[in-house]
């Protein structure tokens, strides 16, 4: 239980950080890339195929990057 708890920490974690950058595009490439590695790790953490939850983990993370606003996330605060 305790690897779960971890991966959805680090999956958590990703999203957040996705929203770093100063426009959409730059939003949505981080968050993308942050999102595959943590969906390929946690994927073959949990034993299910890397490369499926680098896709899931890559779209989701991109779609959370380019769905944010700078205004509303600002980490320099």
């Amino acid at each position: 239980m305790k690897t779960t708890t971890k991966i959805l920490s680090v999956s958590a974690l990703a999203l957040f950080l996705a929203a770093c950058g100063s426009s959409t595009q730059d939003r949505a490439l981080s968050g993308g890339a942050i999102g595959a590695g943590a969906g390929a790790a946690g994927a073959a953490i949990l034993g299910a195929n890397p490369i499926t939850g680098a896709v899931v983990g890559g779209a989701a993370g991109a779609a959370t990057g380019a769905l944010t606003d700078e205004d509303e996330i600002d980490l320099d605060r």
